[in-house]
């Protein structure tokens, strides 16, 4: 199908829009710039969706076709309107460009931001305040260790970002595995967990997620993470090998605190039939998500289902979740993970609830159908 003509695409003005973002209702809004744009400046809710990836990755971030959806660009061309036809093209039934782009939205009065992650570094600054999550700096981390002090240092980030640099003698452990295994890494109550990532997000979210656990050590963020030891003249380590052990045997205890945790934040817990139900309403879009390691979902996962590594998905929520008031399910076969990243997404403003984890899934998977509702299959 060609093109559509720019005269014929649908345009939203920036107050209106902005009215679209906050009225509870779902709404997709892309900005479709490239990367590098996007990160110069962009409205606070605008999830990066660049004109080259537009449709290979427009189905997966907006999965419902009736969805309301705006499109945004630099205001000096017709990518928006490009981008909208080839979204018509595809089925999309609500589309709409923000008439001017950027300098519109900035001449009405809004801010735009700079950056990339832009919700949850700001999410992650509000945390820190508000729960007084304690940090560390570069000297003082050193300092402790020269004194011989019991220190652990467990980096938060993926193991792709692990290997390419980090803290001297730190453990690879992505936020979303924390509270299954920091136990296990630093059994000792007396010992003091260090949480770090590049810079301070992932950090302070880490340690705070050890803290809302209950955990009995010492738990600190490390100011400035990787970027902070570096620049305060320290070697980083490279291709490091270290990494988080297997989960516990025994899961009930843990299991018991992230319910307790969940129950403290609203989290729901659901049935394999409520999911199903959620997943078959045309109404709502829901986004089926597995927070575990990439080696479980590899070895198997419930149809349908998105692998999104927990502290991954609370770090960059728009890289898997495109539209605005979703609804977000969890999955985990452990019953601690899902939990405790449903509560930090809550946090975030996002509906999310978890699926009730029985025994581990060994379902092969097959991409959903191209039409009609995704089926949830019985846990195994």
């Amino acid at each position: 199908m060609a093109d559509l003509k720019p005269e014929t695409t649908r345009k939203v003005d920036a107050a209106t829009l902005k009215r679209a973002l906050h009225d509870g209702r779902e709404i997709a809004f892309f900005d479709v710039r490239e990367h590098g744009q996007y990160g110069t400046g962009h409205p606070f809710y605008a999830v990066s969706l660049p004109y080259s990836r537009f449709e290979l990755e427009l189905e997966r971030l907006a999965p419902r076709k009736p969805v309301r959806m705006v499109l945004f660009d630099e205001g000096r061309g017709d990518v928006a309107q490009r981008a909208a036809a080839r979204a018509s093209a595809l089925g999309y039934r609500d589309v709409q460009v923000l008439d001017g782009g950027a300098p519109a939205w900035a001449a009405a009065g809004y801010r735009l931001f700079a950056g990339v992650n832009v919700p949850s570094k700001t999410f992650g600054e509000l945390v820190e305040h508000a729960c007084h999550t304690p940090r560390i700096t570069a000297d003082e981390l050193d300092a402790m260790r020269s004194r011989g002090e019991d220190v652990v240092v467990l980096d938060g980030r993926p193991w792709s970002e692990y290997r390419k640099m980090n803290i001297p003698g730190g453990i690879c452990c992505p936020n979303g595995e924390l509270a299954l295994r920091a136990r296990t890494l630093a059994p000792d109550p007396s010992t003091t967990i260090v949480i770090n990532c590049a810079g301070r997000t992932r950090s302070i979210i880490g340690a705070q997620t050890l803290r809302h656990f209950g955990i009995e050590n010492r738990v600190v963020a490390l100011k400035d993470g990787t970027q902070g030891w570096f620049l305060s003249g320290r070697e980083l380590e490279r291709a490091a090998e270290r990494r988080y052990p297997p989960a516990p045997s025994d899961l009930q205890p843990l299991q018991a605190q992230a319910a307790q945790l969940g129950a403290r934040f609203g989290v729901p817990v659901i049935d394999a039939a409520e999911a199903d139900r959620l997943l078959a309403d045309p109404t709502r879009t829901t986004y089926l998500l597995d927070v575990r390691t990439e080696e479980e979902f590899a070895a198997g996962h419930l149809d349908g289902a998105v692998h999104a590594p927990g502290g991954q998905l609370i770090q960059s929520t728009d890289q898997w979740v495109g539209v605005r008031g979703a609804q977000v399910i969890l999955v985990d076969t452990d019953g601690v993970r899902a939990p405790i990243i449903a509560m930090w997404l809550r946090q975030l403003g996002h509906d999310a609830r978890v699926l009730r984890a029985h025994s581990p899934v060994r379902l092969g998977w097959r991409p959903p159908e191209a039409t009609g509702p995704t089926r949830l299959p019985t846990l195994v």
